[in-house]
């Protein structure tokens, strides 16, 4: 008997830089998302179960683009990332409208992910060699998580800068991710460009694909708390799940294996990446990567 492994994608976020939703742009030669193609590679990778993290304000859409056929070839479930949600004792402020960060919005689906599971955005485009790394790891015995990476060079753009979690791995062991929010061609700079600091083309990179054992919902459940007592009434603040994956290592309670992906990510962080991103989908479904 296969083992159960269940696909989070979070697609409750905005594209701020790109203006809109991101995960609804038609990207494929037959009117495909990048989600059509990730589902693809995880249904054939193994996965049996896809959880949609979305808000309720999309759910119609979503569907309709892009749930409703997906559920047709792989079990589906839904979570709702809502900025109200919090634990027990703690009250949403009046003015907050932005939810909580990436850490929330995996917290919303513990009622319904009880098997390993693994995370990606839904707007990025990660490549059948990913999500076979991830599912072969997620299928095994063990307490440890994982996380694939990619050589940073293979994740630029050439229409603006980029953000990135520049990892430390010691023996395929993840040490730290130091996110760089302005890199441009293997450079990023903290003083707006006044200088410049080189990094390695071939330096890993989390993309945020990471894989989880369902014992993660405590550890963020616990961290959330602690993250409101102190910052609930910062208007933008926000619980990244790195910061939680960061947190685990440091305390020495988890060890995550870097499994490390050569292919070319790709994604639509600026409108001008657009037509790259659907040229390399359109050849691979030309060459039979797709059918």
């Amino acid at each position: 008997m296969s083992k159960d492994i269940t696909l989070v994608v979070m697609a409750a976020g905005m594209g701020s830089r790109f203006g809109g939703l991101k995960q609804m742009e038609p990207v494929g030669p037959n009117g495909e998302v990048i989600l059509d193609f990730s589902a693809y590679d995880a249904i054939k990778a193994g996965f049996t179960k896809i959880v949609f993290v979305i808000k309720h304000e999309i759910e119609e859409d979503f569907k309709a683009i892009v749930g409703n056929h997906i559920a047709e070839k792989i079990k589906v479930e839904y979570a709702f990332q809502e900025v109200n949600d919090l634990p027990n004792g703690f009250v949403c402020p009046a003015d907050r409208t932005k939810p909580w960060g990436t850490a929330q919005a995996i917290l919303s689906c513990k009622d319904i992910v009880n098997e390993p599971f693994a995370v990606v955005n839904a707007d990025d485009y990660y490549g059948k060699t990913a999500f076979k790394k991830m599912a072969d790891f997620l299928k095994q015995d063990g307490d440890d998580y994982a996380m694939v990476g990619f050589r940073l060079e293979n994740t630029l753009t050439e229409n603006g800068y980029v953000s990135r979690g520049v990892c430390e791995i010691d023996d395929g062991i993840l040490i730290s991710v130091t996110e760089r929010t302005k890199i441009l061609d293997c450079k990023f700079t903290e003083d707006d460009g006044a200088t410049w600091e080189q990094l390695s083309p071939d330096a890993v990179v989390s993309m945020n694909l990471w894989g989880f054992k369902p014992d993660l919902f405590g550890y963020i459940e616990e961290g959330f708390k602690a993250f409101l007592t102190e910052k609930i009434n910062v208007p933008k603040s926000e619980y990244y799940l790195p910061s939680v994956v960061s947190q685990l290592i440091d305390n020495g309670e988890k060890q995550v294996k870097v499994l490390v992906a050569e292919d070319k990510w790709y994604g639509v962080t600026y409108k001008e990446d657009k037509p790259n991103v659907v040229n390399a989908l359109t050849k691979m479904v030309n060459d039979g990567l797709y059918d």
